[in-house]
């Protein structure tokens, strides 16, 4: 989000069996991998070690990185069985000088010890390419399936089209989710394979967004969806949730709503996990552990401070907040930060969780001057008891 305050929807990590089996090859199998590659990899930009969360830090404000990536935000990452390590950014900020498309609504690096390269299409564009009509895809979760020589990885998206171009306040249109594969060979460059719209088009900003956060229990994908009321001068969102079988993710028809008593297929029932007054932002992550879940978020969207994590005993809630864990407030100087996210298996400590949050500035000079600004963040929090 370098020329814009972001607004988007993060899902959890397992919609592995719908990619695969429903989305492209509608059969059991999954596709092969393609042997003719339409993407390659950036030089390697050198790295360090990582195994601490000052370590994390330093990678994302040290590392200067190729034209082709100079500054991102979200950051959903997943390991592949070859031990590399995959990150997927939303809207990806490139030099000026880079031959190609300087600002695109996704983009994907790829980690291994000592090495970090930018993936990039042939086209120099989004990796995600854009629909004909200009719509974008913002990644918002990225997960996989093992195959031998090869894994499959599936990437969640948010869809969104801009009013005139990415570059003014606000200006885009939230139209809802969709879904890429991808096939990575042991050792290669990740290809994609497809893309497909769950559902369709729809801005309306009152809807539930679901895939806000996303979670898999017992044979259940939990969709949870954010929305604000049409009125009034409330800054937080409102939090239900959603489920259905794995394989049956895209199809709306077969989604079940939690009303409070008992799960519906009548949407308009919606029980509300957390009130939209002192709410969760747009975006979140909900997570099991331990028997106890977790909805880790900044309350209040841009305009709050307080990262908060709010716990109950089964994922349809209630949902209660902790005390404020750290704060981590939009600045009066333009300075941003927004959409908190934990990553449970990073570094994983047994009562605690590492959270990322993105940053920028409203000032576009100082974003060009150092793309360091738009880049996120890591610390560790503590999980309630």
């Amino acid at each position: 989000m370098p020329w814009r305050i972001r607004v988007a929807a993060v899902t959890g990590p397992a919609l592995l069996l719908m990619l695969s089996l429903v989305a492209f090859s509608g059969r059991a199998d999954p596709p092969s991998a393609p042997t003719v590659p339409e993407a390659s990899e950036t030089r390697c930009l050198p790295i360090e070690p990582v195994r601490s969360v000052p370590d994390l830090n330093r990678l994302v404000t040290q590392v200067r990185g190729s034209g082709a990536f100079q500054g991102a935000d979200v950051g959903a990452d997943v390991t592949l069985q070859d031990g590399r390590r995959l990150w997927l950014f939303g809207d990806t900020l490139r030099s000026a000088d880079f031959d190609g498309q300087r600002f695109v609504r996704n983009s994907m690096l790829v980690f291994e010890p000592g090495c970090a390269q930018v993936v990039l299409p042939a086209d120099h564009g989004a990796l995600i390419p854009d629909r004909a009509d200009g719509v974008g895809y913002w990644p918002m979760s990225v997960a996989k399936i093992e195959r031998p020589g090869y894994d499959l990885v599936g990437v969640s998206a948010q869809r969104v089209k801009g009013a005139d171009a990415p570059d003014g306040p606000l200006a885009f249109d939230n139209l809802g989710p969709a879904v890429a594969l991808f096939v990575v060979e042991r050792g290669r460059t990740p290809q994609l394979l497809g893309v497909r719209d769950v559902g369709p088009d729809d801005d309306d900003p009152r809807r539930p967004t679901w895939g806000a956060a996303t979670a898999v229990s017992d044979g259940w994908v939990y969709l949870y969806g954010t929305a604000r009321p049409g009125r009034g001068l409330v800054f937080g969102f409102s939090l239900h949730v959603a489920r259905v079988r794995p394989d049956d993710v895209l199809r709306p028809d077969r989604y079940r709503y939690w009303n409070g008593r008992a799960w519906t297929r009548d949407a308009s029932e919606l029980a509300t996990l957390v009130p939209a007054e002192g709410g969760v932002s747009q975006t979140l992550s909900v997570f099991e552990r331990g028997g106890r879940w977790y909805a880790v978020s900044k309350r209040d969207e841009f305009l709050g401070k307080d990262l908060v994590v709010w716990s109950a005993s089964r994922p349809t809630g209630p949902f209660t907040p902790s005390a404020p864990v750290a704060q981590i407030p939009s600045e009066p100087d333009g300075r941003l930060r927004y959409m908190p996210l934990a990553h449970p298996d990073l570094l994983p400590e047994r009562g605690s969780v590492v959270v990322s949050y993105s940053q920028n500035d409203t000032d576009l000079a100082e974003v060009a001057r150092d793309p360091f600004v738009y880049r996120p963040r890591f610390l560790r929090i503590p999980l309630p008891r």
